[in-house]
């Protein structure tokens, strides 16, 4: 198999310098320090053991010239065994310092990371709706884990050789000590060697991005195939050989990159050990001349030929350095990329909070919302499909002068074709957006000074594809309220009327509900969400299309269960079977980003609208609307194969 290597730089798109954001920007090693502050203690400690180790370092040559000039070379026993016993003596201290070393430039590099690592997902955490769905995935837990990985490994590694600059530098003092000529010719070989030591240096760090970049989108294509749905499409639609050619490809990649860096890190480390190499001929060649002239004793000459290996291990490691350095830069300014990705939905000081127990009312005053662009909400490093017209151009509106009334405890229903601009409205009702312009309010008060806390414990959403952690059944729904009481969970279960099933599994609430609930049917996800909307018990409630998932049977059961649950409640419904909402206090015809039509059930069928014509034609043609699913088989609590577990496909 041919490799091809590139030793050039990395290529980069004619529209964007660094389109993936693998360049250092200025004042990312500033940032780096930054992180250090609170841990300025360990870092004294770990500054005066540096200290002591290089001290002991350069002490056991000292000893050595002793032992040779005062000892060997004068026949005095005394003096030879009085040296060896204080050589024995500094390297069990020097063993014993360099442990303590390693637990503190641990306890601060990790501490350092974990930091940075919390800072980051927080972070993440506020960011839009917007985000996440332009967002590959796997490429973002791979920078918030996979690399922070890498750094917090690297930046071990680096506080570990923090020691060797200082023991270099008391050596090179050592050796000025003991001759300033021998010193002076060492030095002056150095700077013939350090110029292409920082070029190779670059080198490394260009191609430590691209290999980060690599990884990541290696990482995110394979989320995406080997989850529980990508598997089945890959498997039912897959190109299987043109798959394998791409993940060739893409492994390929990494490996020439890996092979690349692994190149240049070597062409470092072999400048450094040909300097020292040199720099010990040098030292012997004219050393020995000045012990023959009787410049020194041969004691010395000993003396800074061991000072010199002394030295040989602390540059190596600095030639090493260097890389773990770029690692841990590159690893840090990919992150500080994602932390300065400002959230667009944030909560103001002084926010209020909604009275709790009390169904208030919803408002929407002349609102008019876009979807933000790429660049306002995301990173292009993280998407790899973003195209220069995405960038540039504005999305148009989705919703245009929307203005409604939600009363206090009554149901609004919301229809309308698909595309109209019905589940921008619930988002903005939870306030995973906010409006361009007008405001929405929530029991009189403007969304955007309202906290968080107070929105997330009076708003409940069921989504019309319910998502489940891949966890137990318990977890999930105690996700809702973690407080709740097992007979709190088994109300809520009856409601959603799903206990029936989950009082039949043999392991109860302990079943393991699979990779985005994949191990039950859609009805059954839809019931369980249901259920955790009631252990919440918030006092507004979004509906989309809570029932679709559902056959005849359990729809008119959740029916009622909902019936009951919404009673008292706000409750702000989308509904593409316009038979469940007859009863809806008002009902919103959305089309094309506005409110085409509004009133109850009978009055928007005498306007003989656009409502009534969706009501003709749906039951004129029901299929349309999407078909009832077939009824859902029982459980079976075999774990595979998945296709019959929990009736999965009903």
């Amino acid at each position: 198999m041919d490799v091809v290597l590139n030793f050039g730089a990395p290529t980069k798109s004619d529209d964007d310098p660094d389109p993936w954001g693998n360049r250092v920007r200025p004042g990312t090693v500033r940032r780096v320090l930054a992180y250090f502050r609170p841990h300025l203690g360990l870092v004294a400690l770990f500054i005066a053991i540096a200290a002591l180790e290089a001290a002991v370092v350069i002490a056991t040559p000292l000893l050595m010239k002793e032992l040779i000039d005062g000892g060997i070379l004068k026949n005095d026993f005394g003096v030879v065994i009085l040296m060896a016993v204080l050589t024995a003596a500094l390297a069990v201290v020097g063993a014993l310092l360099s442990l303590f070393s390693a637990y503190v430039s641990a306890r601060m590099g990790e501490g350092v990371t974990y930091d940075l690592r919390v800072q980051a997902i927080d972070h993440v955490r506020s960011l839009p709706v917007a985000f996440f769905t332009r967002t590959q995935t796997g490429v973002l837990v791979g920078r918030l884990h996979t690399e922070l990985i890498m750094a917090q490994q690297s930046f071990g590694h680096l506080l570990m050789s923090a020691t060797s600059a200082v023991t270099v530098l008391l050596v090179l003092a050592e050796m000025f000590y003991l001759s300033w000529l021998v010193a002076v010719v060492t030095l002056v070989l150095i700077p013939l060697f350090v110029v292409p030591w920082v070029y190779v240096g670059r080198m490394i760090q260009k191609r430590t991005g691209r290999l980060m970049e690599a990884n990541a989108g290696l990482g995110g294509l394979l989320h995406e195939r080997f989850n529980v749905q990508g598997a089945m499409l890959s498997k039912l639609f897959g190109r299987p050989d043109e798959e394998m050619a791409d993940y060739r490809d893409r492994s390929g990649k990494i490996r020439d990159i890996g092979v690349s860096i692994s190149i240049w890190g070597r062409m470092s480390f072999a400048m450094m050990a040909l300097m020292a190499s040199i720099a010990t001929a040098v030292v012997y060649g004219i050393g020995g001349g000045l012990v023959i002239d009787g410049a020194f004793q041969l004691g010395t000459l000993i003396a800074i030929a061991t000072l010199l290996g002394r030295l040989l291990g602390p540059i190596t490691q600095l030639s090493g350095l260097q890389e773990t350095a770029q690692t841990v830069v590159v690893s840090f300014s990919r992150i500080f990329e994602l932390l300065d990705l400002k959230p667009l939905i944030q909560e103001r000081p002084g926010a209020g909070e909604l009275e709790k127990d009390v169904a208030p009312d919803i408002e929407f005053d002349d609102v008019t919302f876009r979807y933000p662009t790429a660049n306002e909400v995301s990173l292009a490093s993280l998407e790899h499909l973003r195209t220069k017209r995405e960038n540039e151009e504005l999305s148009a509106d989705v919703l245009r002068g929307i203005s409604f009334q939600a009363p206090a405890g009554t149901l609004t229903a919301l229809v309308g074709p698909s595309g109209a601009g019905k589940s921008t409205i619930t988002h903005l009702v939870s306030r995973l957006y906010d409006p361009n312009s007008g405001t929405v309010r929530v029991g009189g008060s403007d969304l955007r000074d309202l906290t968080f806390d107070s929105l997330r414990e009076t708003i409940g959403v069921v989504s019309q594809d319910a998502y489940l952690f891949h966890d137990t059944i318990r977890e999930n729904l105690l996700y809702a309220r973690p407080t709740a009481t097992e007979e709190e969970l088994i109300e809520a279960c009856k409601g959603a009327q799903i206990w029936e099933l989950i009082e039949s599994l043999p392991r109860g609430f302990d079943t393991v509900t699979g990779d985005r609930g994949y191990r039950m049917s859609g009805g059954e996800k839809q019931r369980l969400a249901i259920a955790r909307l009631l252990l919440k018990a918030p006092t507004v409630v979004v509906l989309d299309e809570a029932t679709a998932h559902l056959d005849s049977e359990s729809e008119a059961a959740v029916q009622r269960a909902l019936k009951t649950a919404l009673r008292s409640r706000t409750s702000i419904v989308i509904a593409h079977r316009l038979s469940t909402i007859r009863e809806a206090d008002q009902i919103l015809v959305i089309d094309g980003g506005t409110v085409r039509e509004r009133g109850t059930h009978d009055e928007l069928l005498a306007q003989d609208g656009l409502y009534a014509e969706l009501y003709r034609t749906q039951f004129a043609n029901p299929d349309r609307f999407g078909p009832k699913p077939e009824p859902e088989p029982e459980i079976d609590e075999e774990p595979e194969p998945v296709a019959t577990f929990m009736g999965h496909g009903g």
